[in-house]
């Protein structure tokens, strides 16, 4: 057994942070009380407070002066970063708070216990309401995820191997994003990692117990703590991590059909990959039975926050442009004038029906571009639901396209557990680790500490 490892967690970077408690300043005798304002000039922290301002050179520690039962507020969070439904809201914050000066920001960073991290995550992932085995299942998953990232990084700092995010070469722009570039602090607190959205979401009694009664439980492979990822829904296969990610295989983030284990696939595939365009066609233009496709909103609740719920569709979706909005986006989001757009046109997919590499024609410029988050923020204002969708161009004229509509399945990248889906199957009665051992094949749950 291991002691509960302390976590940090990026909360805000902004020129000016404004934030509200009780605090002892480390190292010093100070303490400061009520409304205060952090900025930076240089590489020193300045606040404001009650009428005084303090100088801290390049960072400053702020705990709480009654250590695990008082909290603290930073406000104008921004939630749902790049999404439709993006948004601030003031956030209150248990632990700690460490101000750090970064290229002319303050970066806001809360300094907390894993267990009291995973009881907002939970809650901010999705409802209180939701039944004890997805809330279970779902913080075995969050915190494997939060500690494998831990061990990933202290691997970075040794020297492990680093995969390049960004490859350009002969009309092919190749980018993926993943948590390595938080360089001061483990995770961030929007979708970009874990949606952690501070104390008001975990005051749930079902989510605490949850996170209680599996305190230290996390889903292990071969020994080692699972890269437990996890997204809205498949769509109904899941995705190899691969795809989306580095290139390298994981042997429980693979593709698997989001069906029960007696369940069938339509007839015309022969397991769960549709990653040649035939298949893809026929997969995403149906509506084939899964654990995520579901319409009951009593389940739906669980898992879709308010702002979820903006989204009106996710297991099968549809998208239209119209030639003079699709040519503006596309320039907008990669700063290259295509001028009209005359095709898009999949080259690769992965076994989900996701694409991988999608090629953009147009009147002055082609450009293949991948991997699934790369296409789903170049073709939508915000971010696309998914890369598994097909493509129709609509009222061509001479060569031109006048409208082209997108329909897709699923709703994110589709690797490792299905929210929606594991709602279902914890509505149904699955047990948290029965949920874990679908979306995780060939893992068991240990206890660390």
């Amino acid at each position: 057994m291991i002691p509960e490892p302390t976590i940090t967690v990026g909360v805000l970077t902004a020129p000016v942070v404004d934030f509200e408690g009780e605090f002892d300043v480390a190292a010093s005798e100070e303490t400061l009380r009520g409304a205060a304002r952090a900025s930076v000039s240089g590489n020193s922290i300045f606040i404001d407070c009650g009428g005084k301002r303090s100088v801290y050179a390049s960072g400053v520690l702020l705990t709480p002066t009654v250590r695990g039962t008082t909290s603290f507020v930073i406000r104008g969070v921004t939630i749902g970063i790049g999404f439709h439904w993006e948004r601030k809201e003031d956030q209150r914050f248990t632990g700690a708070l460490r101000l750090v000066a970064k290229g002319g920001d303050v970066v806001a960073i809360n300094v907390v216990t894993v267990e009291e991290y995973l009881s907002s995550v939970i809650s901010s992932e999705m409802s209180a309401a939701s039944s004890t085995n997805l809330l279970k299942a779902h913080a075995i998953t969050s915190r494997s995820w939060l500690l494998a990232q831990r061990e990933r990084s202290g691997e970075l700092k040794a020297g492990g191997k680093r995969y390049p995010t960004t490859s350009r070469a002969h009309g092919r722009l190749v980018r993926w994003y993943d948590r390595e570039e938080h360089d001061l602090y483990d995770v961030c607190a929007d979708d970009h990692c874990q949606r952690y959205q501070g104390v008001p979401k975990s005051s749930a009694d079902a989510v605490r117990q949850s996170v209680e009664q599996t305190r230290g439980q996390v889903v292990m492979y071969d020994g080692r703590i699972c890269d437990a990822r996890f997204s809205k829904s498949c769509g109904g296969i899941t995705e190899p991590f691969g795809n989306v990610w580095q290139p390298v295989e994981i042997p429980y983030l693979v593709n698997r059909a989001d069906i029960p284990a007696a369940g069938r696939l339509p007839d015309f595939l022969a397991g769960p990959d549709v990653s040649r365009e035939n298949l893809a066609e026929g997969w995403i233009r149906s509506s084939p039975p899964a654990f995520c496709n579901t319409a009951d909103t009593r389940i739906l609740s669980q898992v879709l926050l308010t702002y979820d719920q903006e989204t009106a569709d996710f297991y099968r979706w549809k998208v239209e442009y119209t030639q003079e909005s699709i040519s503006a986006l596309i320039r907008e989001k990669t700063g290259i004038d295509f001028g009209a757009i005359v095709d898009m046109a999949p080259v690769e997919r992965g076994p989900s029906g996701r694409l991988t590499l999608l090629k953009i024609v147009g009147e002055k410029k082609t450009l293949t571009i991948g991997k699934e988050l790369e296409i789903r923020r170049t073709l939508s204002p915000s971010h696309l639901y998914s890369s598994a969708f097909v493509i129709d161009s609509e009222d061509i004229r001479g060569t031109i396209p006048s409208r082209f509509v997108l329909t897709g399945a699923g709703w994110g990248h589709g690797v490792g557990l299905c929210q929606i889906g594991a709602a279902v199957m914890g509505d149904r009665g699955y047990s948290p680790e029965s949920i874990l051992s679908h979306y995780f094949p060939g893992t068991s749950v240990s206890t660390l500490y």
